[in-house]
C-alpha cells in the first residue's frame, strides 16, 4: 500500500506499493533512514532543501529542484522511479513564481498534489479537473497564505483529501491551526504520523 509519513513543517515521506521512498522538501522532523529513491524540492529555502537529511540514496535516486523542473518560463514533467512528477506553479509575496514549484505526483493510480510555499495561484483551477485524491497546502499566514485561505484554495482544488502542513515558523506542527483549517475532505496528520493513501 502507499503510504505518507509526515515528518512535520514541510516536509514528508511518501512510500509506493513497490516499495520506492520519496522525500519531499527534507528538513523537518524525523524518518530519514530509508534509502531515497527520489528527491524533490519546492524551492531552495532552507527549511525545504535540506538533503543532507538523507544520508542513503538507492541506485538511481534523482533530485529534481524547483530549477529543474521549471525552465525559461515552462513547467517541465518527469518520470523517476515509478512516479511521474508534474512541476505546477508555487508562489506569493516571499517565494517568487520564477524560483518555486508545486508537485503533482502520479503513482499507484493516485495523484498527490504536493503544493509547495505558495498563496492561491492561477491554476488551481485547471487542478480542479485533474480530481486529484490528496493534497497538502502551507497555511502559516507569515511566509505564506494564511489557514482561511488555504481553506479556500483547498475548496477550489477540490482533492478528494486536504492536509494542513507549514503552520507554524519554528513548529513541526500547529494543533490550533490545524483545527482551523476547514475543507471537504480533510485530513489531519500529526509528526511523525503515517497514514495509508
Amino acid at each position: 500500500m502507499s503510504k505518507m509519513l509526515y515528518q512535520g513543517h514541510g516536509s514528508f515521506r511518501l512510500t509506493t506499493d513497490e516499495g520506492k521512498t520519496i522525500y519531499v522538501d527534507p528538513y523537518a522532523g524525523k524518518g530519514y533512514d530509508v534509502p531515497a529513491d527520489l528527491i524533490l524540492i519546492t524551492h531552495e529555502h532552507y527549511d525545504h532543501n535540506d538533503v543532507t537529511r538523507i544520508a542513503h540514496r538507492a541506485p538511481g535516486c534523482r533530485v529534481l529542484r524547483a530549477a529543474d523542473m521549471l525552465q525559461n518560463g515552462v513547467y517541465r514533467t518527469e518520470e523517476a522511479a515509478g512516479v511521474t512528477v508534474q512541476a505546477v506553479q508555487a508562489y506569493n509575496r516571499n517565494h517568487p513564481k520564477e524560483e518555486c514549484v508545486g508537485f503533482v505526483l502520479s503513482f499507484d493510480g493516485l495523484t498527490f498534489y504536493a503544493s509547495g510555499d505558495t498563496s492561491c495561484t492561477e491554476e488551481m483551477e485547471d487542478l480542479a479537473k485533474k480530481h486529484l485524491d490528496y493534497a497538502v497546502y502551507p497555511c502559516d499566514g507569515v511566509y505564506n497564505m494564511d489557514v482561511n485561505e488555504a481553506s479556500q484554495c483547498a475548496r477550489l482544488v477540490g482533492a478528494r483529501h486536504s492536509i494542513p502542513v507549514h503552520m507554524k515558523p519554528g513548529a513541526l506542527y500547529d494543533e490550533a491551526m490545524a483545527q482551523q483549517f476547514d475543507a471537504p475532505g480533510r485530513l489531519l496528520v500529526k509528526p511523525g504520523e503515517t497514514i495509508t493513501l
